[in-house]
């Protein structure tokens, strides 16, 4: 086991290296070669000359290129003390890990992130519980009734939110319950720790435009594994031993069967992680989705490498975890 994990954190590290490079290499080295320095989006309209001159000196545009490279590497491992924010008076201090600093807030790259991270963490864990929970619950039942009324009706269910647009369904939720029955208050993001209800007023119906969706497709993928495992020999096996229904369910179908959900949930959690985009933008949840929006729109090439990389890495974290649980489980993976 200790072998595997070691194996699979060599493998992340250098496939976030390679995302790093491959970023870096798109957000800064392509625009220098086509002429587009990234300093003219730091300086503003009309920079003159010594201005533009003194932005790329304090980015390190002045140096080679690899050299430009191992700088922004060990910035984010161990900090930077020369960097610009910007208003191109002087070097500003950039601790670990340091993505750099915005051209537009003017501060370091990672306190932004952190600031909106709470907000994409709150999404992530509230609308994982219902899909996971909604999903697995209805697909197991519609597994177990199978072409009874529980068979049919989660049939419906899947069907309607598998076919249900998301961004028609967030509409419709913000106008009924906000607009129309006002059971809620118009969205505005409150920190738990500020006020609970509040904070629970703001995000469920996000909680419930991405929950409803997944559990749908969580749903029909947890009945067909389901189906698929109860007409397996051993299955048929234990039951013919005399076995009581609710231990085979519980200790043997079950638990083959939610095995390959444990991979799209991982995968799925940690595409949440890197920010919400549509969910965070229809209910005005400054998460990082609405981060990741906002940066694209202001050209903020620091604010975007620091997503790119911090998303890459939720992947990466999830894919670890999933396959040491999965290796728990079926000890034939560790062989893989």
């Amino acid at each position: 086991m200790v072998r595997y994990i070691i194996r699979r954190l060599l493998g992340a590290l250098a496939v976030l290296f390679i995302v790093s490079l491959v970023t870096f290499g798109l957000f800064m080295v392509v625009p220098v070669m086509t002429g587009a320095s990234p300093a003219y989006l730091y300086a503003g309209k009309n920079p003159s000359p010594e201005l533009i001159a003194n932005i790329e000196h304090g980015l390190g545009l002045d140096k080679p290129i690899p050299e430009q490279f191992y700088m922004y590497m060990k910035g984010i491992v161990a900090g930077r003390t020369d960097l610009t924010d910007g208003t191109a008076d002087g070097s500003r201090p950039c601790p670990a890990p340091c993505f750099g600093y915005s051209f537009r807030y003017q501060s370091p790259v990672w306190d932004i992130i952190k600031d909106r991270f709470p907000v994409t963490l709150s999404i992530t864990v509230g609308a994982a519980i219902i899909w996971l929970s909604l999903g697995i619950g209805v697909g197991v039942l519609s597994a177990l009734r199978r072409g009874g009324f529980a068979d049919r009706a989660s049939m419906v269910f899947i069907l309607l939110f598998l076919s249900l647009p998301s961004y028609l369904f967030a509409i419709l939720l913000l106008y009924v319950f906000v607009y129309g029955l006002k059971w809620l208050p118009p969205t505005q993001y409150v920190p738990l720790t500020e006020s609970p209800v509040k904070w629970f007023q703001a995000l469920i119906l996000a909680w419930i435009t991405i929950g409803f969706g997944s559990a749908a497709l969580y749903a029909r993928l947890t009945r067909a594994n389901m189906l698929e495992t109860m007409s397996e020999d051993y299955i048929r096996t234990a039951v013919a031993k005399g076995l009581p229904r609710k231990t085979v369910v519980r200790k043997h179908a079950m638990r083959a069967a939610l095995t390959p959900i444990l991979t799209i949930a991982g995968l799925d959690i940690a595409f949440l992680l890197g920010g919400a985009i549509f969910v965070e933008k229809v209910f005005s949840l400054p998460g990082l989705g609405l981060l990741f929006v906002e940066a694209i729109g202001k050209q903020d090439l620091p604010v975007i490498m620091g997503l790119t990389i911090v998303s890459s890495l939720f992947i990466v974290v999830a894919n670890i975890i999933v396959d040491v649980l999965y290796s728990a489980v079926d000890p034939r993976v560790r062989l893989s």
